[in-house]
């Protein structure tokens, strides 16, 4: 009988071992790949088409989202470039970038987030996570 215990808790163990290694990466969270998922959607939809599949960007035209120096020096601008757009001169890994960004006003805060977890997590990008609050505290901050 105690032998029965014995390996019912050991396969117990394993199997939430297995579990919870498959929701999990390191430093990351089932939220984060959440967000990740759906805002690589995201991507597809509205940004590929200028960004590139790869983030590699357009020639001189479009700048690419795989310099993570000019990501994590704005991220905190992020949300407020892809919801008002941009433009003007913008420098990215030593190249200058002049094209107007279009506004995407229809994104809320979740896309917003899930989007920017995206943006800040591929390519070469490793920014962790962004929450819905982090998306309407910076547009708030927008000039």
């Amino acid at each position: 009988m105690k032998r029965r215990h014995v390996i019912f808790a050991i396969l117990l163990c394993s199997l939430l071992s297995i579990c919870y290694s498959c929701h999990r990466e390191a430093g990351g969270s089932l939220e984060q790949d959440m967000y990740y998922t759906n805002g690589r959607d995201l991507y597809v939809q509205h940004c590929q088409n200028c960004h590139g599949e790869k983030g590699e960007g357009l020639a001189d035209l479009i700048p690419p989202l795989t310099d993570t120096t000019y990501l994590k020096q704005n991220r905190n601008k992020l949300a407020c470039y892809i919801k008002n757009g941009m433009e003007g001169k913008i420098v990215v890994d030593g190249r200058s970038f002049e094209d107007k960004m279009p506004a995407h006003e229809e994104f809320t805060n979740i896309d917003l987030a899930q989007l920017i977890v995206f943006i800040t997590n591929a390519y070469g990008n490793k920014q962790g996570m962004y929450s819905t609050a982090d998306a309407a505290r910076d547009l708030q901050n927008c000039k």
